[in-house]
């Protein structure tokens, strides 16, 4: 991956100056993941462009994984990490140039403080949100934003635009905020980083936006996803920031979570990733904090809210009619299979109609978050009595799913392999056999009506399902296994591209 800094300010070689690299001279510099080379293609008075050329190593990537990322598809060794600019870039950046960032120059003590005529370019940046987010992103900053979307093949271009764009930034400003703008809004753009994200990095965010990041638009989006979406640190850096007090809600757009606890440590946010890149891995239904469904929250509006009311969240819509249905069929056992962290066990427990209730998930660190969040040490004696939380996998036979008149598996089915989508059918309504099976999924023909959505919403989807082939593998599972079968939206139902999210109720026929 590469970044070139160009500027044209007489004399161009005083770049060198300031960013503490000879001209005449090739430099490298070791990282854990790899090699950063700081070299000049160009150097001369008129003219003077740095580049900065970050080599992955994918091997040591991979084997710094369990200390350095929570970012489960770094655990393969074919990833778009060695090629395109992300959090590895920002990490290199903030080493290479450091002095830089901070604005110093022994040597030439007035440079740093100086406007210079620049051009930053980045041939390839991961962007979720489009050439129009990076425009959102950098032209209140003072940038002009040329961002052009990378075909997926040059050679088939009805394939489309791929999610990567070639950014290339021009405006005057002093060369330490250049560095910063960058070193933040480059995971930002990714939506990712590649290390443990914690409470230090909030300062980090803090020292970094300082004198920019405050008045930004978009300080909200920017917090938020340079802090890796850890609602606590978000609101955190935000106060920080602005002192918003009550707005800072309002900036976050945060997933609704019932019986959360009060606080979150560092180390709650830290097993918080690790549960949900471990749930994604195995299919379990945790992904409710996937990139595209939360941030088209702020757009998928609830239709009996009033004029200036927050719309209501996906998700929350999501759970409320899964709810809803499971009151209207008469259920008052239920169980949630991926339950991720707990969010739909807390809400049937909040029920005392639900007289028994079951979360199971794959990953053990997912069911402790969720046994955290559900305060299960100081839950009353009568109310822990109805709940049993176990870990399992969808695609193995087991006792512990039987027993229940209904089975939940929201936002599941699209984490799986298809080819092992048979197992879990035969579980689930061959071997378990709940009298009713509630199946939520996205509608892929709703995704067009996500402005900044490429792609499937979610990174460890396997597929996603227009309406009529839901219906399709509905009405065939549902005649193999002896259920009956109705289709449901959730969310707006938009006359065009139908709802964001498709239910299927199955009812078991009991005369089989």
């Amino acid at each position: 991956m590469l970044l070139t800094i160009t500027t044209t300010a007489r004399p161009a070689t005083d770049l060198g100056f300031l960013l503490h690299k000879h001209p005449e001279r090739v430099q490298e510099f070791g990282q854990s993941f790899g090699t950063a080379t700081v070299f000049y293609p160009e150097a001369g008075d008129e003219r003077c462009t740095a580049a900065l050329m970050l080599e992955v190593d994918p091997i040591a990537l991979v084997r710094s994984r369990g200390k350095n990322s929570p970012d489960f598809t770094l655990s393969q060794y074919v990833n778009d990490r060695p090629y395109a600019a992300s959090s590895l870039l920002s990490v290199a950046l903030a080493d290479v140039f450091r002095t830089a960032r901070a604005g110093r120059c022994k040597a030439r003590p007035e440079l740093p403080g100086r406007p210079l005529p620049l051009e930053l370019h980045l041939p390839a940046l991961p962007c979720r949100g489009g050439p129009d987010l990076a425009r959102r992103l950098f032209e209140p900053l003072g940038w002009e934003v040329e961002a052009r979307p990378v075909p997926l093949d040059e050679g088939f271009p009805e394939w489309g635009d791929s999610r990567y764009v070639g950014l290339t930034l021009r405006g005057t400003a002093l060369l330490s905020d250049a560095l910063n703008h960058l070193y933040v809004l480059l995971p930002v753009l990714d939506d990712a980083k590649h290390y443990w994200i914690a409470q230090d990095e909030v300062d980090k965010l803090i020292r970094a936006g300082e004198g920019w990041l405050h008045g930004h638009p978009e300080r909200g989006l920017i917090s938020r996803r340079y802090l890796g979406r850890r609602w606590a640190l978000a609101r955190t850096a935000l106060s920080r920031l602005a002192e918003l007090g009550d707005e800072t809600e309002e900036e976050l757009e945060p997933a609704v979570e019932e019986d959360a606890p009060a606080e979150t440590t560092a180390s709650d946010e830290a097993a918080a990733a690790e549960a949900e890149a471990a749930a994604a891995r195995a299919g379990s239904g945790s992904a409710e904090t996937a990139v595209p469904e939360a941030e088209a929250a702020g757009t998928e509006g609830d239709a009996t809210a009033g004029a200036g009311a927050r719309p209501k969240p996906l998700n929350l819509k999501r759970r409320e009619a899964v709810l809803a249905k499971l009151e209207e069929l008469g259920a008052s056992s239920v169980i949630d299979l991926g339950c991720g962290q707990g969010e739909l066990v807390g809400a049937l427990l909040s029920r005392p109609r639900f007289t028994k209730v079951g979360g199971m998930d794959v990953s053990p660190m997912a069911l402790t978050i969720a046994a955290r969040k559900l305060r299960l040490e100081r839950m009353p004696d009568a109310k822990r009595a109805r709940l049993t939380l176990f870990q399992g996998a969808l695609t193995y036979t087991d006792k512990r799913m039987t027993g229940y008149d209904a089975a939940v598996l929201m936002e599941v089915i699209e984490h799986v392999d298809p080819p092992r989508l048979p197992a879990l059918e035969r579980v689930v309504f061959g071997r378990a056999k709940p009298l009713h099976v509630l199946v939520t999924t996205p509608n892929i023909e709703h995704n067009v009506r996500y402005e900044f959505l490429t792609g499937l919403r979610h990174p460890d989807h396997r597929f996603e399902w227009t309406r009529a082939e839901f219906a399709a593998w509905a009405a065939r599972v549902a005649d193999r296994y002896g259920y009956q079968v109705a289709l449901e939206p959730v969310g707006d139902d938009d006359p065009e591209v139908g709802p964001p999210t498709q239910m299927g109720v199955f009812t078991r026929d009991q005369r089989s």
